[in-house]
């Protein structure tokens, strides 16, 4: 599972938008991803955590994380492309570790992070279950991996409307919100057609990590992910 072969347009996709892209990140999830942000992240950090923002963008999970424990942390970005690590000063005020590269080749020692966060990035792995063994690989015993992202609902007729939504009113949304560029947002169905269902991705955590908490939002199309080593 996971893109594949379909890694490198989705890149040079998400490459094109990174002027609207929280833009319109806002506007499709329908003004919800702050709060799933902090619905997931929120009792789980602590104060002097190392911490890993794999597919980290512009550093969104990381901002939230930092300004629930007064920045208190020490934070490692970790994404695909460059020039969102070279755009995440318009979040921070002081430049933070980066490194570039992808989910499945983590050049980060063993046992190293006490939480590792994942915002809108995971669905974008090329091989899911290498990801997932590196981020397992990375945390330090009793770490926390957070996951926030858009969810695949088990049932057939909700996972019905959830796609009519990404395929067809998306788009409108996106391009309201970020114009031409917006439309190219509707590459994220195509990455939503390679993700497991809910039950499924909780199955695949749990290979390796020893305890999911795993919630849900917007009947199941989005989700909040605790994997605990």
């Amino acid at each position: 599972m996971g893109l594949g072969s379909y890694w490198g347009e989705v890149i040079d996709v998400l490459r094109d938008i990174i002027p609207v892209y929280d833009k319109v990140n806002s506007f499709i999830s329908l003004g919800k991803d702050v709060e799933h942000r902090n619905q997931a992240i929120k009792g789980r950090i602590k104060k002097g955590d190392k911490v890993l923002d794999a597919g980290s963008g512009f550093g969104n999970m990381s901002k939230t994380a930092a300004t629930i424990v007064n920045n208190d942390l020490n934070i490692i970005l970790y994404d695909p492309l460059v020039p969102m690590l070279k755009n995440t000063d318009r979040l921070f005020d002081k430049k933070l570790d980066s490194a570039c590269g992808v989910f499945e080749h983590v050049p980060f020692q063993n046992d190293e992070f006490d939480m590792v966060l994942s915002g809108y990035s995971l669905r974008d792995a090329i091989s899911l279950k290498t990801a997932i063994s590196e981020m397992h690989r990375v945390l330090k015993k009793d770490g926390r991996w957070i996951i926030v992202d858009l969810g695949k609902p088990d049932e057939a007729v909700i996972r019905f409307g959830v796609t009519c939504y990404l395929r067809l009113i998306l788009p409108i949304i996106a391009f309201i919100a970020g114009g031409r560029l917006g439309l190219k947002f509707a590459t994220l169905y195509g990455t939503y057609k390679l993700w497991p269902q809910n039950k499924k991705l909780k199955s695949l955590l749990l290979e390796k990590f020893s305890r999911v908490e795993f919630e849900k939002d917007l009947m199941g199309g989005a989700i909040m992910v605790a994997a605990y080593k």
